[in-house]
C-alpha cells in the first residue's frame, strides 16, 4: 500500500473517530437537559465545527510529516479537538449528568471500534468483486478506525482533567476529593502533554502511552475484535 493510501485511511479514521466523540457529548448533554451544544452549532457531524486549529490540525500534522519523513511509517499520534461546550447548571442531574455527559464520547468510540469489526466480514464478503486495492485500502481503513477509536477512547478515560475519565471521576468522587481533582482542570492538557512528552525523555524506561497502549488499548482491542466475530 502506497504512503498516500495509508495517511489517506489514517486520517479519514481520526477524522470520524474525533467528530464522533465530540458530537455524542453535544447530543448527551442535549438529551440530559442543556442545550448550549446546540446553540452554539455544535451538534453537527461536520469535523470543521469541531476542529481546533493547534490540536486538529498543527499537532497531528507536525507529528505524521516528521514520522513519515524520517522513520516512513506512523507509530504515535496525538491531538485533540475544540471542547464542545456543556453548562453543568443546565443539566436536569448536574452531576451525574456531566458523568453521562463526559463517558458518552468515550462510548461512541467504543461503539464505532465494535461496528467496524462487524464491517469487516462486509468487506471480505465484498472482495471478489472488488478490485484488490480497494479491498485492501478498505480492510486496512477499518483496521485503524478499530485501533483509532479503541486508543482515543481509552486516552480520553485517563482519570486527568479536562479528559472525559477526569470529568467521571469528579463527579463519583466525594465532594473534597472531586474538588481536589476539579482544580487540576487548568493545568491538564500541561500535565497530559508533560506525561505523554517531557517525561519519558527524562526519566529511562518511563513510557506513559506505550503501558496504556499494550495493557488497556490493545487487550480491549482483542475483546472487540472477539465481541466482532473476527
Amino acid at each position: 500500500m502506497s504512503w498516500i493510501a495509508e495517511v489517506s485511511a489514517i486520517a479519514l479514521a481520526a477524522i470520524l473517530a474525533i467528530t464522533l466523540h465530540e458530537a455524542a457529548h453535544g447530543y448527551a448533554a442535549k438529551w440530559l437537559g442543556d442545550d448550549t451544544a446546540e446553540r452554539a452549532g455544535r451538534l453537527s457531524l461536520n469535523p470543521l465545527r469541531h476542529v481546533d486549529p493547534v490540536g486538529t490540525l498543527i499537532v497531528p500534522g507536525m507529528l505524521l510529516a516528521t514520522q513519515m519523513l524520517t522513520i516512513g511509517r506512523v507509530e504515535a499520534m496525538f491531538g485533540w479537538a475544540k471542547p464542545v461546550p456543556v453548562d453543568i447548571w443546565r443539566l436536569r442531574n448536574p452531576r451525574w449528568g456531566m458523568v453521562l455527559v463526559a463517558a458518552a464520547g468515550p462510548g461512541i468510540n467504543f461503539a464505532l471500534a465494535w461496528g467496524f469489526g462487524i464491517a469487516a466480514h462486509g468487506v471480505e464478503a465484498l472482495a471478489d468483486s472488488l478490485p484488490l486495492a480497494v479491498t485492501e485500502w478498505l480492510l486496512r481503513f477499518v483496521a485503524i478506525s478499530m485501533l483509532v477509536n479503541v486508543v482515543l477512547a481509552c486516552f480520553n478515560l485517563l482519570p486527568i482533567p479536562p479528559l472525559d475519565g477526569g470529568r467521571i471521576l469528579v463527579g463519583i468522587l466525594p465532594a473534597p476529593a472531586a474538588r481536589a481533582v476539579a482544580s487540576l482542570e487548568r493545568a491538564g492538557l500541561l500535565i497530559v502533554l508533560g506525561l505523554i512528552f517531557v517525561l519519558p525523555s527524562l526519566v529511562p524506561g518511563f513510557n506513559p502511552l506505550g503501558w496504556l497502549l499494550a495493557h488497556v488499548a490493545l487487550p480491549v482491542l482483542r475483546a472487540i475484535f472477539i465481541l466482532s466475530g473476527n
